[in-house]
């Protein structure tokens, strides 16, 4: 199996991936049959984007604080935990920003599209679902759209709900919303197609980020699922992502 390890600047992963390297071997990415990823989350977050096309089975291996994504660290038996392993299919989300100014940005994000004021008054926000205006005024912080992978990150620290994979679900969450005041979120299809609009665009500015991506001044933000991406990740038999979805939500 040829094997490609790739790790975090962190001092705990750079010698982990040493040792791994010393013991499996070092194949290029773009060859390998696995690629190993030593880290936390946040470090998984940027290789499945750098490795998205590519097609190649990912595998992680916990070696920082936060590892939902993540594999326990373990040097033996490596070869044999990527054969048992179970297979997870995510399709990222693709987002098409347009700016006040005219401007137009595309970007995938694994975990969640987001739009967030930028200054201390609330943005007011349209929300529509396939054309259909939904909510008229979402007065509050902002509101994302969540992936089932994604929906235990931002999205549960904001309330959102928990997505097990599989139920071909995405999930609408605002962020501290004022208006309307029991309105706390929906679950859709997804197939459908979200849009925001900035209301009031000038006075009350709104930024769009695609996990990591952000773009600032927004006036039209539109979100669809990325179907034609297939990103595979491996995780161990005992205790794959979509165990640890269904177990997030008793913790």
């Amino acid at each position: 199996m040829k094997i490609a390890f790739v790790a975090s600047q962190s001092e705990n992963a750079q010698k982990s991936l040493t040792q791994m390297i010393k013991r499996y071997g070092q194949a290029d990415p773009e060859q390998a049959d696995v690629i190993v990823v030593l880290g936390g989350d946040g470090f998984m977050l940027h290789s499945l984007h750098q490795y998205m096309y590519q097609k190649i089975p990912l595998f992680g291996l916990r070696k920082g604080t936060v590892g939902f994504l993540m594999n326990d660290y373990q040097q033996d038996n490596l070869v044999e935990r990527i054969q048992q392993a179970q297979k997870t299919i995510l399709h990222p989300l693709s987002m098409a920003a347009e700016k006040v100014n005219g401007e137009e940005f595309n970007s995938l994000a694994i975990n969640e599209v987001s739009l967030l004021r930028q200054t201390k008054q609330s943005a007011h926000i349209e929300v529509q679902i396939n054309g259909l205006t939904k909510i008229e005024n979402l007065v509050g912080d902002g509101v994302m759209v969540a992936t089932p992978a994604g929906s235990t990150a931002y999205n549960l620290s904001a309330h959102g709900p928990v997505i097990p994979l599989g139920t071909q679900v995405l999930a609408i969450t605002p962020i501290s919303p004022f208006r309307p005041r029991r309105w706390r979120g929906a679950i859709i299809p997804s197939h459908a197609e979200v849009s925001f609009r900035v209301k009031n665009e000038h006075k009350r500015p709104v930024a769009a980020t695609a996990d990591n991506f952000e773009v600032r001044d927004v006036k039209r933000v539109t979100v669809t699922e990325a179907r034609e991406i297939e990103i595979e990740m491996l995780f161990d038999e005992h205790h794959n992502l979509e165990d640890r979805i269904i177990n997030e939500q008793f913790a």
